[in-house]
């Protein structure tokens, strides 16, 4: 027990600019390991958001309350994974070789790919959280950054990595499929308890690992295509898509559809 939670922590320390005791360390064979608690991230992660969420909706309407929980899951992780995105947009939408592409990936630097799309991206998340109705919006959390994380990881679990450095390459050589059963039940787990307490339904949850699942295998698929594996970048794009896509999946299982709209 004592190492799972080393390696909980050291998921969270990576992830997250969350302090972590002193006791638990660091060995870089940890951090390998520690892929299977990604999705535990996203439970603390959500946690932060939606209790700034609850806190701020009761002084401030309800898009400004989503808007600041939104920049506080931004600034808890470090805009590490909004990071990725912009910069799989850069690569992919820039460079025509796969060198190129990774070379591109590897600047700092943010092009215009990059900045349309997180500006973009977040300009969805918010839209689709503002319309969400607010006990909703606190259950959307606890679905998204969970399951969205379990989609990023699923790379890790199916392909190879991509180019031989990389401050993501301690943690993403190989993921064993127990480690991706005990991942996949950490970030499923939140959402069936949403459910069994009615805060969500059943059918908003399935379209919710549907959208995780389609987004993982779109992203993949192009990764694969376009770099023969994956990247870091490429595993915070999957879990930002992937999150948006959720939250638009539950949104649209609120909508009354048109197969029932009465004339």
């Amino acid at each position: 027990m004592r190492h799972q939670l080393r390696l909980f922590f050291t998921a969270l320390q990576f992830f997250t600019r969350l302090p972590t005791p002193r006791w638990v360390g660091y060995q870089p064979e940890w951090l390998q390991q520690s892929s299977r608690y990604f999705p535990l991230v996203g439970v603390v992660v959500a946690g932060i958001c939606a209790a700034l969420y609850i806190m701020a909706s009761t002084l401030l309407p309800s898009h400004v309350a989503v808007l600041l929980a939104v920049a506080a899951g931004i600034y808890v992780t470090g805009a590490f994974h909004e990071d990725g995105f912009a910069d799989m947009c850069d690569g992919f939408g820039g460079g025509l070789t796969r060198a190129r592409v990774l070379e591109i990936m590897k600047d700092s630097r943010i092009g215009a790919y990059g900045a349309i799309g997180i500006v973009c991206l977040l300009a969805v998340k918010g839209a689709a959280l503002a319309s969400l109705p607010p006990a909703v919006v606190v259950a959307a959390l606890f679905v998204a950054h969970p399951l969205s994380r379990l989609a990023a990881v699923s790379l890790i679990w199916c392909m190879d990595y991509a180019r031989d450095e990389g401050k993501s390459k301690p943690m993403a050589q190989a993921m064993s499929t127990r480690e991706f059963v005990i991942a996949a039940v950490c970030a499923l787990l939140p959402a069936v308890v949403c459910a069994l307490l009615g805060v969500i339904d059943w059918s908003a949850l399935v379209l919710a690992v549907l959208a995780a699942t389609a987004s993982a295998w779109f992203l993949g698929r192009k990764c694969q295509r376009r770099l023969q594996g994956y990247t870091g970048d490429c595993l915070g794009a999957v879990q930002q898509v992937a999150e948006v896509a959720i939250y638009l999946a539950i949104l649209s299982s609120l909508q009354p559809t048109l197969f029932f709209t009465q004339p």
